[in-house]
């Protein structure tokens, strides 16, 4: 069984002025697995304000001891559909960025069904991983990242 192994996860998405913030954390809490316990998942929300002057929150979601990653690896790899394991490793190449951090954004409004649902659209859940691999190279983790969905 391949495993990947992760540094840590960031998680990360927006809450307009007309969203309920309970709502989208819920959504969030789709990616997260029960069995991470609540102090090793970082949840930070800021605000700011959008380009027509309206409020818009920041969602940060951190993980970052190894097995409340490998716990969200797991729950991670057993969300995906087959078709967005397949969508993802088409577009591996770009979705892995030059620091070996994997991006996957999902639909908001599916996550707060408790669907996690690969999507290109405004309105999503960022997944950023960020991997290990040696040599820590593009080429490396994209290589990990296909051994990991393919099996």
């Amino acid at each position: 069984m391949t495993n990947l192994k992760a540094h840590h996860v960031r998680i990360t998405t927006f809450i307009q002025a007309t969203e309920d913030e309970d709502k989208v954390l819920e959504a969030i809490a789709t990616f997260i697995p029960e069995e991470i316990d609540e102090e090793d998942v970082l949840l930070d929300v800021s605000e700011t304000t959008g380009f027509f002057g309206n409020s818009i929150k920041v969602v940060n979601v951190e993980i970052k001891r190894s097995r409340a990653v490998r716990a969200f690896l797991k729950h991670f790899k057993e969300l995906l559909s087959e078709e967005d394991k397949k969508y993802i490793l088409e577009h591996l190449d770009e979705k892995v960025d030059e620091e070996g951090t994997l991006y996957v954004r999902f639909n908001k409004q599916k996550a707060y069904l408790g669907e996690a649902e690969v999507d290109e659209g405004p309105d999503v859940i960022q997944v950023k991983i960020k991997v290990k691999a040696f040599p820590m190279r593009k080429e490396a983790v994209v290589k990990a990242v296909r051994e990991w969905l393919e099996e």
